[in-house]
């Protein structure tokens, strides 16, 4: 017998039919609520709109349930969702919207606008609003699933978050996202009686499944924000006591500089997962000065994107690890040939498993550069401890070679995170003549502070060898990010080769 991940709820809706599966503002959805809806969906996209097979729907909008319940409802019928960055400029949007080609465009009210704009000019598209998708009549919202539908058919098609150049379609399978939630179950032992917090858009693999899909797997309630408010995450931590929470280090900073951080009592969150960066020391102490571990997760929008990640138990004696290889994911690290290195030694990271995407849309040419021997390569460079705990240097596209030698900025960001007058810091390389290219350190300083440029330089002798330390610092007022708030490096390099940025 075929399945699709709407049997999820299918199956939490006979064991728990009134238990609430998302809280959203004022409307409390039970599991069997959420069924119903899922079917009533389901039927008027295939009646109503002819969806079927293959068919790709896009959603612009914020975080809502009206994005879960496509999801499940793409799901029955073999269709795939694209969720759209709402972020992105419309010229941006376009470019994925023509890529993908969906039959639908699926926008919340608040997005209507842009959607009708993007839409209008593509007449095979149909734009539509989450009322549209509610059934008119029994008939139409009878949706039954498509018996040719199974874990082996696309379901997620996610574009990258593009760090570099234009962004890439990864198709993701049922299979590949059931497993991915196999994979997070493992590293939050997560269960029933969890209370999963969802404060990152859902149109980036990180809010939708390091624990927004994996919850509904295990039948646990899910609350979510329709877009990240410090206020609104402290507050709902004080009234509705959450278990589980996910953010990236720029929203952990946010909420620790809001005023009720220090009032705020934390101790229902049995952890808080971070990760889509490398995250400084400084950030995971915010947490732990308050006794609540975190984890961090390593993985890609390819991934699923839960790859590599440390347990509640490692949390304390291993901060700063990316932890182990995920219970269904294998790992390997490899040189320049491809063969696997020793401990300790860094190298690019390789992964496999049922989690990992089956190929970039419409893409051939990066599907196998991706894919090779069965083996996702990442681009990200890290090594293996005695213990077999990963730690990621950075980019391999960010290692700096100078003279020869690998600098891997991550070093020299550790350095530049222990000084307090340094609000955030990056270093990326700059073209030099006599060694290819020379590691800049890129920071931001307190307001009201003065760039103090050998008293920087100054925190690395001793620390690192010479030939690594920056040979010029270059203050910002901001280090520019993506969505999901990694430093866009190959932006600063981009300054720095063309003159914008000036070395001080």
């Amino acid at each position: 017998m075929n399945q699709d991940l709407s049997q999820w709820i299918e199956s939490h809706a006979a064991f728990v039919p009134g238990k609430t599966a998302i809280r959203f503002e004022d409307r409390d959805i039970s599991y069997a609520e959420l069924l119903a809806q899922v079917q009533n969906t389901t039927g008027v996209l295939k009646n109503t709109h002819g969806v079927g097979c293959g068919d790709r729907i896009a959603y612009l909008g914020l975080n809502s349930p009206e994005l879960l319940i496509l999801l499940f409802a793409c799901a029955r019928l073999g269709a795939m969702l694209l969720p759209l960055n709402w972020r992105l400029a419309a010229p941006e949007l376009a470019y994925i919207l023509n890529n993908a080609a969906p039959r639908l465009l699926v926008c919340d009210d608040e997005y209507f606008p842009v959607a009708e704009k993007l839409g209008g000019t593509r007449p095979e598209w149909t734009l539509c609003d989450h009322d549209d998708l509610a059934a008119k009549d029994h008939a139409v919202g009878c949706g039954e699933c498509d018996p040719q539908v199974g874990l082996a058919s696309p379901i997620l098609l996610v574009y990258t978050s593009g760090t570099t150049g234009r962004p890439k379609g990864a198709v993701l399978t049922q299979e590949a996202v059931l497993f991915n939630a196999l994979n997070s179950v493992h590293m939050h032992d997560l269960d029933v009686t969890d209370h999963i917090l969802t404060v990152l858009p859902m149109f980036h693999v990180g809010g939708l499944n390091i624990q927004t899909t994996p919850a509904l797997y295990v039948g646990a309630t899910v609350t979510l924000h329709r877009r990240f408010d410090p206020g609104a995450v402290l507050a709902g931590i004080r009234t509705l006591c959450p278990t589980r929470l996910v953010l990236v280090p720029a929203t952990i900073m946010a909420l620790a500089g809001h005023p009720e951080w220090g009032a705020t009592d934390l101790s229902c969150l049995r952890s808080v997962t971070t990760g889509s960066t490398i995250v400084p020391r400084s950030i995971i102490a915010l947490f732990h000065d308050r006794e609540v571990p975190v984890i961090q997760n390593y993985g890609l929008t390819e991934t699923g994107p839960v790859a590599l990640y440390l347990r509640v138990e490692d949390a304390f004696g291993h901060v700063g690890s990316t932890g182990r290889g995920a219970l269904h994911t294998r790992l390997r690290i490899v040189d320049e040939e491809g063969k696997c290195v020793a401990r300790g030694v860094s190298g690019e990271l390789l992964l496999q498993g049922p989690n990992v995407l089956c190929e970039y849309w419409g893409d051939q040419a990066a599907t196998e550069e991706a894919l090779q021997e069965g083996w996702f390569r990442t681009g990200d460079i890290g090594y293996q401890d005695d213990e077999g705990y990963v730690y990621i240097n950075d980019r391999k596209t960010d290692v700096v070679i100078s003279g020869s030698e690998n600098i891997y900025p991550a070093e020299l960001e550790q350095v530049l995170d222990g000084i307090e007058e340094l609000v955030e810091a990056a270093v990326v390389g700059m073209p030099d003549r006599r060694w290819g290219e020379v590691p800049v350190a890129v920071v931001v300083i307190e307001p009201g502070k003065a760039l103090d440029k050998q008293a920087i330089l100054s925190c690395f002798e001793g620390r690192l060898a010479r030939f690594k330390h920056p040979k010029a610092v270059v203050q910002i007022d901001a280090l520019p990010r993506n969505v999901m708030g990694k430093v866009l490096k190959h932006d600063l390099r981009a300054s720095l080769a063309d003159g914008t940025l000036l070395p001080s």
